[in-house]
C-alpha cells in the first residue's frame, strides 16, 4: 500500500460528539472514541473512575448500508419490530396531530388504527445512524402489501440518500411529548412499545438475541432498577468504556448497573437486596418515629402502599416527594437521616444477569444458593447454550448432540435442567420465554417474576450470531 505523503481529502471528518455534548463528554469520551485516548491529560479524568451513562447515543457508528424503512400506509401498529429490535433504534410516540406543526419535510406519520382517536397521530421513527443492518425488524413484521407480498410496513434500504432527513426527523422526533407511563399499557406489545428504554444503542453483533431482553426489562422496571451483571457478553456491550448502553431519563432516574466478576454475580446481586431491605427498615422506622411532625396519613399512607402496577409506583413516587419536602422544612437530625434514606421507600427491582456460562457452569454455585435464600430478586439468564463470549465452547446448558465453533465433535451427555432444579425448591418463580417465538408470553412472564415477591428465575433463551 503506498501511504500518501500528504492529507489530500477535500473534507474535515464530522466532530465525534456534538458541541452541546457536556464538557466530559467531549474532552473525555469523545477523545477515546476519536481513537486519541492516550492524548487526554490526566486533570480531565474524573478522580473517583466514575463516568456518565448513556453515552453510546453519541457513537453514531453509521455501520449499516442499508437500515429499515418505514411504510406507514401499511403499518398495523403491532410493536413487533421495536420489541425484537436488538439495538433500541426502533421508537414509536402517539400525540396530538397539533405538534405536527412545523415538522421537517418527510417526517412520517399516521393515524392510529383504533377507533375514538381522531386528533391523535403515531409514528415510528428509526434511529439508522446506529443501526447495525440486521433485518431482524424486517424479518419479524406482519403486515405485508395486499398487491406485493415482498412488501412490508417496514423494508429494507439504501441509507445514504436518507441520512440528512432522518437526522432532522430524529430531532424532531424527540421534541415530541412523551406518553406517561401510567396510561401505557404494559400487558402487551403494542403497548410496551410506547415506554422509553433504558439500555439503549449498545455494542452487541447485529442481530443479538440477547439484548431485546435488557431492553424490555430497562422500559418496564428500568427507573428503579439495580443490576448485577456477571463478566460476559451483556457486562461488554453494555458497559464498554466509554460507550455506556445503560442511560438515565429526562428526570435522573435509570438502572444502577455493576460488573460484577464472573463467578460471584449471584452473591453480589443478593447483596444488592440484603442492604435495600435493611434501609427500607431504617427510612420506615424514622418515618414512623417523625409521624407527628409529617403527619399520620402521609406516613401510614407510605409504608402500608402497594407498589405492583406502574400507576401505583407513581402514586407512591408522588408520596415519597411530598414527604421530602416536608423534611426539609424540619430541624432535626432525625428529619436529616431519613431524607437521605427516603428512596428506599419506593420499591426497588433487583435483577441479577449473567449468560448460560455464568448460570450453569462457573456461578452454578452462587446461583442456587441465592434461588435458597428466599429472597426477593430476579435472576435472568441469557442462554445462547454456549459460551458466547470466548468465542463458542460448549457450556452446561447445549444440548446433547449440539457442536459449536470449538466444541465442534458435538455435546455426548444432554444438556443441565436448571429450570427443574430451581423447582424443585417450590418457592421460585421460574420461567422459560423466548422472544423470537412469543414475545407475548416473554412480556407477561417478565412482568410476573418481577412482581413476585420471592427469588425468580428466568431463562431466556438467545440466538448467537457468532456460534
Amino acid at each position: 500500500v503506498k501511504v500518501p505523503a500528504k492529507v489530500s481529502s477535500k473534507f474535515d471528518r464530522p466532530p465525534i460528539v456534538p458541541g452541546d455534548a457536556t464538557e466530559f463528554v467531549r474532552k473525555v469520551t469523545g477523545e477515546i472514541m476519536a481513537g486519541r485516548g492516550n492524548e487526554i491529560p490526566v486533570s480531565h479524568l474524573p478522580p473517583d473512575g466514575t463516568f456518565p451513562v448513556g453515552t453510546t447515543q453519541y457513537e453514531k457508528r453509521n455501520m449499516a448500508v442499508q437500515v429499515p424503512i418505514w411504510e406507514p400506509e401499511l403499518c398495523i401498529h403491532c410493536g413487533q419490530c421495536s420489541i425484537v429490535c436488538p439495538h433500541s433504534i426502533i421508537r414509536a410516540k402517539a400525540y396530538d396531530k397539533k405538534y405536527l406543526e412545523g415538522a421537517p419535510a418527510g417526517f412520517k406519520s399516521a393515524p392510529p388504527n383504533t377507533r375514538g382517536f381522531p386528533d391523535v397521530r403515531y409514528s415510528l421513527q428509526f434511529y439508522i445512524e446506529d443501526c447495525t443492518g440486521c433485518g431482524v425488524c424486517v424479518e419479524n413484521c406482519p403486515a405485508r402489501s395486499p398487491t406485493d407480498s415482498n412488501v412490508r410496513a417496514i423494508n429494507m434500504g439504501e441509507k445514504l440518500p436518507i441520512i440528512e432527513q432522518e437526522r432532522r426527523n430524529n430531532a424532531f422526533f424527540e421534541s415530541l411529548p412523551k406518553l406517561e407511563r401510567s396510561r401505557v399499557n404494559f400487558s402487551n406489545v403494542r403497548g410496551v412499545q410506547f415506554l422509553e428504554p433504558y439500555f439503549e444503542f449498545n455494542g452487541a453483533c447485529p442481530g443479538c438475541g440477547e439484548t431485546p431482553y435488557l431492553k424490555l426489562i430497562s422500559q418496564l422496571f428500568g427507573d428503579r432498577m439495580q443490576i448485577a451483571n456477571a463478566t460476559g457478553c451483556s457486562a461488554i456491550y453494555a458497559g464498554n468504556t466509554p460507550a455506556h448502553a445503560w442511560r438515565a431519563d429526562s428526570d435522573g432516574r435509570g438502572a444502577a448497573w455493576a460488573n460484577s466478576l464472573f463467578e460471584d454475580a449471584a452473591e453480589f446481586g443478593i447483596g444488592y437486596r440484603l442492604a435495600i431491605e435493611k434501609q427500607t427498615e431504617l427510612a420506615q422506622g424514622l418515618l414512623r418515629s417523625l409521624a407527628q411532625d409529617v403527619g399520620e396519613d402521609l406516613v401510614e399512607a407510605i409504608i402500608g402502599a402497594k407498589q405492583k402496577t406502574e400507576s401505583e409506583i407513581a402514586a407512591q413516587r408522588k408520596r415519597v416527594a411530598d414527604l421530602k419536602e416536608k423534611l426539609k422544612q424540619l430541624d432535626s437530625g432525625d428529619a436529616a437521616n431519613l431524607l437521605s434514606v427516603s428512596d428506599y421507600l419506593l420499591r426497588r427491582s433487583v435483577w441479577i444477569i449473567g449468560g448460560d456460562g455464568w448460570a450453569y457452569d462457573i456461578g452454578y454455585g452462587g446461583v442456587d444458593h441465592v434461588l435458597a435464600q428466599g429472597r426477593d430478586v430476579n435472576v435472568l439468564v441469557l442462554d445462547t447454550e454456549v459460551y458466547s463470549n470466548t468465542g463458542g465452547q460448549a457450556s452446561k446448558a447445549t444440548p446433547l448432540g449440539a457442536s459449536a465453533k470449538f466444541a465442534a465433535a458435538g455435546k455426548r451427555i444432554p444438556r443441565k435442567d436448571l429450570a427443574l432444579q430451581a423447582i424443585s425448591y417450590g418457592n421460585v418463580y421460574v420461567t422459560q420465554i423466548a422472544m423470537g417465538a412469543n414475545s407475548e408470553q416473554a412480556l407477561i412472564a417478565l412482568r410476573e417474576a418481577e412482581a413476585y415477591e420471592g427469588p425468580s428465575l428466568i431463562l431466556a433463551y438467545s440466538h448467537c450470531m457468532l456460534i
